[in-house]
Parts: C-alpha cells; sequence; structure tokens
C-alpha cells in the first residue's frame, strides 16, 4: 500500500510536470525534446489528454488521429526538423489527411475520406509535427463564425459564449486553450487573423503563393495556408518549414532575402507606419476595437517608428460587392468539386442555408459578371499596392466588434444578411487577400472584461521579414504569453 501511495505521487508530480507543456510554445517544447529532457510520446500523450479534457467544453477537436500519431511515433520522427515531437492539429478544411475524414465542415461531406496528405500536411510532418486530428470549421469556410451544423458550436476559450472566430476557430480555440501550441489555419478572407483576433494569439497570412495549396486549388488566389500561433518565433519557424511552390503552382512569391526565423529579433529600423481606426466601408466600428489600434499605434511611436494617421484609398463598396461574387462562385465551385468527388450532388438538407444560397448564387453569376468582379479587385489591388511605396505597414484593428455571441450570424429569414453581416464583422482582412499582401492580427489588447481584441498589420506584398521583426518587437515590448483563458490546460 505504501509502494502503491509512492508511485501515485510520482505519477501525479509527473502529470503536473507535463501539464506545464500546454502553454510552452512549438519551440520550447521541441527544445525539450532535442535535449532529451522529455520524449516525443510524452508531449504527445499530454497533448492528447489536454484534447480529451478540455473538448467536450469548447468542441474544437471534430476528428482525433491518436492511434496514427502514436503509430509515427514508434516508427520514428525526423532528427533534424524544427519541431519534431511537437502535437499538432490540422484544420479540416482544404487540409487532406490520408485515411481520417474530410468534411469541410459539411454533412454533404461526412462520408468523404482521402487516400493522400495535402502537400501542407506533409510538409508540416516532415518538420517533425505529430498530427493528432482535425479542428472545426464553419461549413467550407464561408461563415467568421465556426458553427457547423454538422459538428455544433465551437466556443471560445475566452467565454464560451463567444464565436472563436472563423473558419479557423477550431484551431484558434484549441492553441488558446493548451490543447497544442499550434495548428494549421487557412485564410481565404480573414480566416487566420479573425480567429487569432478572437482568442488572443498570434496569426500571419503570407503572401500569396508563399505555401502551396497542392494539390488542390482556390478560384481567384485568395487562399493562403499557414497556421494560428502562440509565438511570432513558432509561425516563422514553421513558415520557413512549409513555404515554397509545388510543381505546377499558378502562383510564386518572391523569395525571402533569409530565413523568416532570422528575422525575429532583427532590429525592424524605422518603420513608415500607417494607422487607421475607421472602417474602410464607413461602418460602424466598436470602441474597444479603435482603441486597440490606437493602443497599438502609440506603441509603434514610443518603439521610434514613424506613424501617420492615414489609408490607402479605394472603393471599398465595390470591393464587397466584387468580393461577394466572386465567394459565392468559390462556394458554388466547392459544393460541385464536392460532388464530383461523391457522384452525386447535394439534396437542399445537405448544405446549410447559407451555403445553399451562396451555390445557388454563384450557379447564375455569368462569366461577364465574375470577370468584371475580378477587374474591380485589381483595380483595388493596384491602388493599394502604390499605398505601400509611401508606407511599409497599415496598421488596423483586426475586427469591427469584439468576438461576436454564438448565432450571431444566423440569418433563417435570410441566409444572405448573415454573410453580408460577417462583411460588417471584418471590414479590414479580405483586401489582404484581394492584394495578395502578407498581413498578420497581433495580440496586444484585452478590454475590461478580459475579451482579447487583435490588433490588424499589413505589409508590403512578399515582405514577411518587416511583418515578423515588428511583430517581435511589439510581443517583446507587451508580451502576452503568459495570459490564459478561463477555459484553459491547467
Amino acid at each position: 500500500m505504501a509502494l502503491d501511495r509512492v508511485l501515485l505521487a510520482v505519477v501525479e508530480e509527473r502529470f503536473t510536470l507535463v501539464d506545464e507543456f500546454a502553454f510552452m510554445d512549438a519551440t520550447a517544447q521541441a527544445t525539450l525534446v532535442r535535449r532529451g529532457e522529455v520524449s516525443a510520446e510524452e508531449l504527445v500523450e499530454a497533448a492528447i489528454r489536454t484534447i480529451e479534457t478540455l473538448n467536450p467544453a469548447l468542441n474544437a477537436v471534430v476528428a482525433t488521429m491518436y492511434a496514427e500519431a502514436r503509430a509515427g511515433l514508434r516508427t520514428g520522427l525526423p532528427d533534424a526538423a524544427p519541431f519534431t515531437g511537437v502535437p499538432f492539429l490540422v484544420k479540416d478544411l482544404r487540409a487532406a489527411c490520408a485515411g481520417t475524414p474530410m468534411t469541410s465542415g459539411s454533412r454533404f461531406l461526412r462520408g468523404f475520406v482521402p487516400d493522400y496528405d495535402s502537400e501542407f500536411v506533409a510538409r508540416a510532418k516532415r518538420a517533425g509535427l505529430t498530427v493528432l486530428g482535425k479542428t472545426s470549421t464553419p461549413e467550407l469556410g464561408i461563415q467568421p463564425t465556426t458553427e457547423p451544423r454538422l459538428f455544433g458550436a465551437c466556443r471560445n476559450p475566452w467565454d464560451r459564449g463567444r464565436s472563436p472566430g472563423g473558419s479557423s476557430g477550431g484551431s484558434a480555440a484549441a492553441v488558446a486553450s493548451g490543447m497544442v501550441p499550434v495548428a494549421h489555419a487557412n485564410d481565404g478572407g480573414g480566416s487566420i487573423r479573425i480567429p487569432a483576433s478572437c482568442c488572443g494569439l498570434f496569426g500571419l497570412k503570407p503572401t500569396r503563393g508563399r505555401t502551396t495549396l497542392a494539390p488542390d486549388d482556390d478560384v481567384g488566389g485568395l487562399v493562403a495556408e499557414h497556421a494560428v500561433t502562440r509565438s511570432v518565433r513558432d509561425s516563422a519557424a514553421l513558415l520557413d518549414a512549409v513555404s515554397g511552390p509545388a510543381p505546377g503552382d499558378p502562383y510564386f512569391a518572391p523569395p525571402p532575402e533569409r530565413p523568416f526565423l532570422q528575422e525575429v529579433g532583427a532590429d525592424p529600423g524605422v518603420l513608415r507606419v500607417a494607422f487607421s481606426a475607421v472602417a474602410p466601408p464607413g461602418g460602424p466600428l466598436h470602441e474597444d476595437c479603435a482603441a486597440a489600434a490606437r493602443e497599438a499605434a502609440a506603441l509603434c511611436a514610443d518603439l521610434g517608428h514613424e506613424v501617420e494617421e492615414t489609408a490607402p484609398e479605394f472603393d471599398a463598396g465595390a470591393v464587397t460587392r466584387a468580393f461577394e461574387v466572386i465567394w459565392a462562385a468559390g462556394a458554388a465551385a466547392g459544393v460541385d468539386g464536392a460532388a464530383l468527388l461523391l457522384g452525386r450532388r447535394p439534396e437542399p438538407d445537405e448544405l446549410e442555408p447559407l451555403t445553399w444560397a451562396l451555390y445557388e448564387r454563384g450557379r447564375s453569376t455569368s462569366a461577364p459578371e465574375h470577370l468584371l468582379a475580378v477587374a474591380t479587385l485589381r483595380r483595388a489591388a493596384r491602388g493599394v499596392a502604390a499605398f505601400f511605396t509611401r508606407y511599409d505597414v497599415w496598421l488596423t484593428p483586426t475586427l469591427a466588434e469584439p468576438p461576436a455571441p454564438l448565432g450571431a450570424f444566423d440569418t433563417p429569414e435570410d441566409p444572405l444578411r448573415g454573410f453580408e453581416r460577417g462583411s460588417e464583422y471584418t471590414p479590414f482582412a479580405a483586401v489582404c487577400n484581394v492584394t495578395g499582401q502578407p498581413a498578420m492580427s497581433v495580440p496586444l489588447y484585452w478590454n475590461e472584461v478580459g475579451l482579447p481584441f487583435g490588433v490588424h498589420f499589413a505589409g508590403r506584398y512578399g515582405d514577411e521579414g518587416t511583418l515578423f521583426r515588428l511583430a517581435a518587437q511589439l510581443e517583446e515590448a507587451r508580451p502576452w504569453a503568459g495570459r490564459r483563458p478561463p477555459d484553459a490546460a491547467v
């Protein structure tokens, strides 16, 4: 009996030590593995235990791959990789994991099981990451909230009654709560930066073409693959590991001058920072969002940067309307592509009302209307690019409102109104998908009731380096690593 108590004490002490991994970033976890201070198996089992503990309340992980992860550990991990042994989650949208269902949050696709890994997933594995499962996304990634009817609402660990954002909301909730230190995300209209803002994380959307979408593609070059992370250095190191084109890619980003990780901690110099706390279409902006941007502008000035209140000029209303045409066409193409995979067309009850409405709208869009929408977006992109010949960075709030209450975008009487509501919520994000520029949400502000508000920084095309240098400087000046939400690993 005495021996049992001793063994229990040892186990409990070890569990306490393992639980400390939850809020280490991926770089720190990988360093422990390289030094032999902890094994990859211990990291993975700790993450599994955390997922099993927290996920019933947060609903962030919709498919687990524990058996595959453990089998991979037995087979052996790459030795000289940046993230060997670090647990990882993959968003259930666009990124295929061989043998695991990829539903894209849709009842229509719940029977689809790919037999291949997407190139992003393959590169993440070569970087040493161990995939433990798939994270929740809204149906086809359409909305800036993660409430698919297939799986139910994913909840924000800072406030369970609020959304973690979308469409990478499951990944953001998982990282913010300490399930894993880094998780895959993608961004076609803000879907990395929106949940990063809602969950108090760092989220960088790379330049168009920096990360490959192979073997698939998106309509119009709007989508970028990357991740949500707890630290700036994790984002930079992962981008080093996964970036670069695959054969046949339609877009190619300018090669960086040096590895992105080397930008973290490098002197950014004196940057010309344009600052705006006005929503581009002239829509409403919550005071907490404006305050976050104003405080960030003051911080940049204190750090020695030249800050000027100004913004690029473009017809935001025309851009929004053109973007909606492209988005509806993309939704229709996504549904028709799924129909080709499954060998049948969807029934109306297999798609959510908004998805079905966009599907019908996209299918009714004429070829000239689509091409005119593309031309509108390209004109705007040229104007914004000219603005960045005078400024290095454009600073705004990430969102127009605090993290939204669950159900805020559900408008059953008019499904397309929910889509318009999403545009009002995210007036700053999509322009960088249109232009292809890199952009990031940095967690610099929490309001008086403890909700996080991201600050958005857009950079020059191909220049993630400047963003990483600035982000690391901001991270050092106003650290966020010690902030933990109420629903988090202990």
